[in-house]
């Protein structure tokens, strides 16, 4: 009873938190940068959860995922685009990694993750773990540490994870579509969606900054180029037009599937995004979005600079989407295979 009342009351502060700062918009003062990550709820995970019964698993997954960026850099992007996704909806419970059955079309499947990299590979990352550590370690942690790892692996910053999730036996690709913001959202519509999740303005547009690696397809893209706003044929008037140019050669009109790097550096992770979207270089309309008030310019200003607390807030954006919602104790289960319930 304690800790349902203790939930609630954590639950109450994020929402009360997240209402003020939709209230106040982008005309509030940028507050100032976290100092510490916030810790989890509860105490329901713990950095050393597997110390017993499975010690070697942080060694194993950082292995795993140096191994495979070794081959691949630009699957970091990947990684990281899989726990937020994961996270998103419903919470961190590896949903996300489930297929799709002949009576349910599952997350992975949904218009919001079209395409989505990186699942082989965390399957790998779980194959290496059955061997040490059979039906112990979660695929829900599995990404959360793929994802740090694979983030520090291309030049950006690390971060305590929190381990002890289970693994959800639920996956809908309506609950993607409808959680997930989509790459056409204007900032108060970005705002909206990460307010019920008790993130503001500042920790959108600093998770924002995931974009800094990876890639994308067309897919997303087109809104940007051929549809803004709903209008036939319109392009995103805040699009640099050279920019523009050479978006409209990789993705012609129609196309979903082209690849398009999300910055310069895709597999670096840098403050170069940011200054992308100061040049009007945005890929997404999404990524315009963050500069389309004053209030987004002054902390997308703020955080291109060298001197910025970009990682420093990056990280503990990344610790706080962490400890959404996670299934712990008896609930859910370890799954054996990521993509299929047990």
């Amino acid at each position: 009873m304690a800790s349902a009342r203790s939930n609630l009351y954590v639950l109450s502060v994020l929402l009360l938190a997240a209402v003020c700062d939709a209230h106040w918009g982008w005309w509030a003062p940028a507050p100032a940068a976290p100092v510490a990550p916030p810790k989890p709820v509860d105490a329901i995970l713990s950095e050393d959860f597997y110390s017993y019964t499975c010690p070697q698993a942080t060694d194993v997954v950082k292995k795993v995922v140096l191994s495979i960026l070794k081959k691949n850099r630009n699957l970091a992007g990947g990684f990281l685009r899989l726990h937020f996704h994961d996270c998103w909806v419903n919470g961190c419970d590896g949903s996300l990694l489930l297929n799709s059955t002949t009576d349910n079309q599952a997350e992975r499947d949904g218009f919001t993750n079209f395409l989505i990299r990186g699942i082989p590979e965390i399957d790998e990352i779980k194959e290496a773990l059955e061997k040490v550590c059979p039906n112990t370690v979660s695929c829900a942690d599995i990404l959360a540490l793929a994802a740090r790892d694979a983030t520090a692996g291309v030049g950006g910053p690390s971060w305590p994870v929190y381990l002890g999730r289970r693994d959800s036996r639920v996956s809908r690709a309506l609950d993607a579509d409808t959680n997930l913001p989509f790459p056409s959202l204007n900032f108060t519509e970005l705002v909206a969606n990460f307010a019920p999740k008790g993130f503001g303005a500042r920790e959108m547009i600093v998770l924002s900054g995931s974009h800094t690696i990876g890639r994308t397809h067309c897919n997303g893209i087109g809104p940007n180029l051929y549809n803004y706003t709903g209008i036939d044929d319109l392009t995103n008037p805040a699009l640099d037009s050279k920019f523009a140019r050479v978006l409209k050669k990789k993705c012609p009109k129609g196309n979903r599937t082209n690849i398009v790097d999300m910055d310069r550096t895709k597999n670096l992770f840098d403050r170069e995004y940011y200054k992308g979207v100061l040049n009007h270089k945005g890929v997404f309309i999404s990524d315009l979005a963050l500069i389309e008030n004053s209030f987004g310019l002054r902390v997308v200003t703020e955080l291109v600079a060298k001197s910025s607390s970009f990682f420093q807030e990056f990280a503990a954006a990344m610790v706080k989407m962490g400890n959404l919602s996670p299934l712990t104790g008896t609930q859910g289960e370890i799954r054996k295979h990521c993509q299929f319930v047990n």
